[in-house]
C-alpha cells in the first residue's frame, strides 16, 4: 500500500477510535452542519455550520461499516493513483474533491425543504474523486463488483456508478446517504485533474 493512503486509512480509524472515546462532541464540532444556529436534543451545545467543518467532516464516520466500506475503497484505489500522481498531486487531489464534496452537500440541503437538521461525516467525497481519478487513469483496467460479480472496465464502472448516485439523489432512494457530496466529490477531481492535464501535469 502507498505511504499516504496508508496514513490516510490510519488517520480516519485514528479518529473513529477518538469518536468512541469521546461520545457526541466530535460530531457537535467537525461534523458538516447546515449553515445556522441549531438546537439538537443529542447535543448538549448548540450547533451549527463552522469553516472547518468542510475539512473534518472527511475524517469522522457514521458507524463502523461506513468507516469500513470507505477505507476498503480507499485502499483499493487510492495506491495506484498515488503512485501515479504522486504524493503531492495526490494529496491535493484527495483534499480538492472532500472540499468540492462538502461544499455541494453545504448547497444541496441549503435548497431542500426542511426536514430535519443532521450532520454530514465520511470520507466517501474525497474517495469518490479518487474513483473519478482511478477511471482516468486507468480506464481499461477491470474492475469485477462483489454483487453481483461483474467484470467491467474501469471507466465504465465510474461512469455507472456516478449515474446510480445522481439516480439516487434525484429521485430520494437511499435515505441517509449524501448522494450529491459524491458526485461533488466527482466533479472536485475530476476538475483538479483537468486543471493539471491542461498545464502538462498528467496525462490521461
Amino acid at each position: 500500500m502507498a505511504r499516504l493512503t496508508r496514513l490516510l486509512i490510519g488517520i480516519n480509524i485514528a479518529v473513529f477510535a477518538l469518536q468512541a472515546i469521546s461520545g457526541p462532541r466530535l460530531l457537535a464540532n467537525f461534523a458538516l452542519w447546515p449553515v445556522g444556529h441549531f438546537f439538537v436534543a443529542q447535543f448538549d451545545t448548540p450547533v451549527g455550520f463552522k469553516l472547518w467543518q468542510l475539512v473534518t467532516c472527511g475524517f469522522l464516520h457514521a458507524n463502523f461499516l461506513h468507516l469500513a466500506i470507505n477505507m476498503y475503497a480507499l485502499w483499493m484505489f487510492g495506491s495506484d493513483v498515488e503512485r501515479t500522481l504522486g504524493q503531492r498531486y495526490y494529496l491535493t487531489l484527495y483534499f480538492a474533491s472532500l472540499l468540492c464534496s462538502s461544499v455541494t452537500q453545504l448547497l444541496v440541503v441549503s435548497m431542500m425543504t426542511p426536514t430535519g437538521v443532521y450532520p454530514t461525516v465520511g470520507a466517501s467525497g474525497a474517495i469518490f474523486g479518487i474513483l473519478l481519478a482511478f477511471g482516468l487513469l486507468f480506464p481499461r483496467r477491470t474492475i469485477i463488483l462483489l454483487i453481483p460479480p461483474i467484470p467491467m472496465p474501469a471507466i465504465v464502472f465510474v461512469i455507472l456508478y456516478a449515474l446510480l448516485e445522481l439516480f439516487s439523489g434525484v429521485f430520494g432512494t437511499s435515505q441517509g446517504v449524501a448522494h450529491f457530496a459524491h458526485l461533488g466529490g466527482m466533479i472536485g477531481g475530476y476538475l483538479t485533474l483537468r486543471h493539471w492535464r491542461r498545464r502538462g501535469r498528467v496525462g490521461y
